[in-house]
């Protein structure tokens, strides 16, 4: 009987959250309905049996701070800060250096990004464990515009466009040789390092719940979709961390 494939987990937390003022604090570390944005990203993979590591990126700056303020929090998680780099490229690089021989997959989400559910996470695991590489995204819904200056230059056929989310999964052995071979190039996620060397990288069918908050309007927003996300359909005191029927990937 083959044996579970085992992840592991980068969250990249070390932007400057140049485009979010809330509580005076950045984004990932904001308080969302009583508990940090990181956190409840965290939470949703510490307690996976798949999952083997689970990794931080923080700014340099921050680590001091963040193991004061999140002290009683860090205890009961087994999570391993990593320093962070200018680009997210370069904090999951740093992070990636750190990843267990034993980790088949690595998944990296964003920290900030908590509207997320179990079942969606183990979608896109068990399509990365199939496929090497997959990733969850959504359609674009709206008309796209390609605009230089102020006005429209052309209108972006949609069929084809969807919107990357995270956790992005692959391959251990395969994303440490995309990173070994970006030479310099800023991704702006890990499938498109993936594509570079070739690979092909799978789509799973998200939710439009799992989106990451980049600006105060979107704080506002995940404050409204955490109640509308799926329930456990038992009682959270006998089990929880039961995943409700199936519900976002489709």
């Amino acid at each position: 009987m083959a044996r579970m494939p085992r992840f592991a987990v980068i969250l990249p937390a070390a932007g400057k959250s140049s485009r979010f003022v809330h509580q005076r604090r950045k984004k990932p570390f904001a308080e969302l309905k009583g508990r940090a944005v990181w956190l409840r990203s965290v939470d949703l993979f510490v307690n996976r049996d798949d999952v083997v590591q689970t990794l931080l990126c923080l700014a340099p700056d921050d680590i001091d701070w963040f193991k004061e303020t999140f002290r009683a929090d860090l205890a009961f998680r087994n999570v391993e800060i990593v320093e962070g780099g200018a680009e997210r490229a370069d904090s999951v690089e740093k992070a990636l250096a750190q990843v267990r021989d034993d980790a088949d997959f690595v998944a990296v989400h964003d920290a900030a990004r908590p509207l997320l559910v179990d079942a969606w996470i183990t979608a896109v695991f068990d399509a990365a464990a199939k496929s090497g590489a997959a990733i969850p995204a959504v359609r674009t819904a709206s008309t796209v515009k390609r605009v230089k200056g102020n006005t429209i230059v052309e209108t972006v056929p949609r069929e084809e466009l969807w919107q990357a989310q995270t956790p992005q999964v692959v391959r251990t052995d395969l994303l440490r040789e995309a990173f070994a071979k970006r030479d310099g190039f800023i991704a702006t996620d890990e499938a498109q390092l993936v594509e570079r060397i070739g690979h092909p990288v799978q789509v799973v069918e998200g939710s439009p719940m799992n989106f990451k908050i980049t600006t105060s309007d979107d704080f506002k927003m995940a404050e409204a979709v955490l109640d509308a996300l799926p329930k456990p359909r038992t009682l959270r005191a006998l089990h929880p961390f039961a995943d409700e029927e199936p519900g976002g990937f489709r």
